[in-house]
């Protein structure tokens, strides 16, 4: 499916020319978005979403250098040494520390969105429970229109929906706050199956090769208490859970930024994975993760760097589960 010409306004702009379009930018005066009519008790939030509502992490001074063994390399420090008085610096900081709280420059999905965003999120889910969480994992934006089509438990895509759908992939994410690279170019971009390995008795799947030997060297190194929690994650998997975090923020789609990478900005799309203790739940998705006995083999190993450590300056919360691969 070729991107719309009509696509064009999700790009960089003003509060006004995006005025009634896809977002908006949210103001002090703003209110709370009003999502009761939009039959929230039906939705089925996945329960890594619903703990990322986690407590911000107790950081160490904002420009002070990475203090994590093995968790960026020393030249990429340099980034923080900037000046301290800066208000705009200063402001960035307060927004990481309280990453779930609303923040005067967040930008919002205004209410003629709300609809099409709830059916949207609903179809996709239809679409996850007909074919299983390990496969939907993998799953291409092809392949989920012509389930919508096939099947009736599902239902044909609307055309407000997908054009929502691209719509998501297609907006500029740095309007949000997100400041990660776009790793995945094409919506249609599709997995090769026979690229990847699905990972015994966790419903997950890496990519043969570089993720495959990493998580295994990791395994064999740390031993059973460590596990795969979230591997492979195509675009379909990957806008399913933002457009749940960006429900759960109440539309606010920078507050779902700063804790869920906005389609197509996804590592987990091209090789990394998250790791957690075996039989720590959900904590595995919270900054409890980072004081486990796991965590910190991980660190002492010495090879294994993190993708968002504490004090990125990528609009990311600290994510000590994310393994970096490439």
């Amino acid at each position: 499916m070729e991107r719309r010409a009509f696509l064009s306004f999700f790009s960089v702009g003003t509060a006004a020319a995006l005025s009634g379009k896809f977002f908006y930018r949210g103001g002090a005066a703003d209110k709370i978005l009003d999502f009761e009519d939009m039959n929230t008790s039906s939705l089925e939030i996945s329960d890594s979403i619903k703990v990322m509502k986690s407590r911000a992490p107790s950081a160490p001074e904002f420009l002070e250098a990475f203090t994590s063994v093995g968790a960026v390399k020393e030249s990429e420090t340099e980034v923080f040494l900037a000046d301290t008085d800066s208000p705009s610096l200063n402001s960035y900081v307060k927004k990481m520390r309280n990453y779930e709280s609303p923040h005067e420059r967040d930008v919002y999905l205004p209410k003629n969105k709300h609809s099409v965003l709830f059916s949207t999120y609903n179809r996709i889910g239809r679409v996850q429970t007909l074919i299983g969480h390990g496969n939907f994992n993998v799953l291409g934006f092809d392949e989920m229109l012509k389930i919508g089509r096939r099947y009736s438990s599902v239902g044909t895509f609307t055309r407000a929906e997908t054009d929502f759908f691209e719509g998501l992939f297609s907006a500029n994410a740095t309007e949000y706050g997100f400041l990660g690279d776009k790793v995945t170019e094409k919506l249609t971009e599709t997995i090769q199956k026979s690229h990847t390995k699905k990972i015994s008795k966790t419903g997950h799947f890496l990519f043969r090769g570089r993720s495959e030997r990493l998580y295994k060297k990791l395994k064999d190194d740390i031993g059973a208490s460590i596990t795969l929690t979230s591997g492979i994650r195509s675009v379909v998997k990957q806008t399913h859970l933002f457009i749940a975090k960006t429900i759960q923020s109440e539309g606010n789609l920078s507050k779902a930024s700063r804790s869920l990478a906005p389609p197509g900005h996804s590592y987990h799309g091209i090789g990394d994975f998250d790791v957690g203790k075996v039989g720590y739940g959900n904590k595995n998705f919270t900054e409890a993760f980072s004081s486990t006995d796991e965590f910190k083999k991980l660190v002492d190993l010495g090879y294994v760097s993190i993708r968002y450590p504490r004090n990125n300056m990528l609009g990311v919360r600290y994510e000590p589960w994310h393994v970096k691969v490439v």
